[in-house]
């Protein structure tokens, strides 16, 4: 996997990383980790997700379901075709792994200018991630993001340090939070996790009624950063 590539696949297998698999896809254990699709209680990830997915030539299909009584939602589900869905796995699979690799394998020094330019990318990525799609703890002296997964708590804190950032984990209830402290620190963080411009505009997406799903696990819409 050529580096460009790989920085779009990691990026794509961290977004997965940050949110539980689509209801359908919890209904059966045999499925693979990235068999079927994801969902998003944030447009601005789900658009993220898309971008990444159409760089690496994998067809998506985006449905929105609006939920909520007096707080109304969004949820927005992404749908790999049957036909596309080995190909999806493998790319994001092999992402993943791969990033990882790079960034939890050894220290940086040493290391030619190419392959640090791959961890700040790779680093930037993982951060800009967590901070779409993950749970956010934003408080007035830290910028923070809760998760449930693990490996991407390491990666998070070791990602931070390839961009001389400080940070912290403190595990939680059922989760991990990977926090650094404002001011420059926090500035440095959301400067290097900068969404780039879209390369293109988006395509139509088709809206899905509201579903008992979405009441039960979505969250209300979260602050900006």
């Amino acid at each position: 996997m050529d580096w460009l590539t790989l920085g779009d696949a990691f990026e794509a297998a961290c977004l997965l990383r940050c949110t539980p698999p689509p209801a359908t896809a919890r209904s059966s254990t045999a499925l693979p980790a990235y068999a079927s699709g994801v969902e998003f209680n944030r447009e601005d990830a789900a658009q993220r997700m898309r971008q990444l997915l159409a760089r690496l030539d994998i067809p998506v299909t985006h449905e929105v379901a609006v939920g909520g009584l007096r707080r109304r939602y969004e949820l927005h589900r992404l749908w790999v075709p049957q036909e596309h869905r080995g190909a999806y796995t493998r790319v994001v699979d092999a992402g993943w792994w791969q990033g990882r690799r790079e960034l939890l394998g050894g220290p940086l020094p040493g290391a030619s200018p190419a392959r640090r330019r791959l961890a700040t990318r790779l680093s930037a990525a993982a951060w800009r991630s967590a901070l779409l799609a993950a749970g956010r703890h934003v408080r007035r002296h830290i910028l923070g993001v809760r998760l449930t997964d693990r490996e991407l708590a390491a990666v998070l804190i070791r990602s931070a340090a390839v961009l001389d950032v400080p940070a912290r984990l403190r595990p939680g209830t059922g989760c991990f939070l990977v926090s650094v402290n404002d001011g420059p620190d926090r500035a440095r963080i959301l400067s290097s996790a900068a969404l780039e411009p879209a390369r293109g505009p988006a395509t139509p997406r088709g809206t899905a009624p509201p579903s008992t799903r979405a009441v039960a696990t979505a969250t209300a819409g979260r602050p900006p950063y």
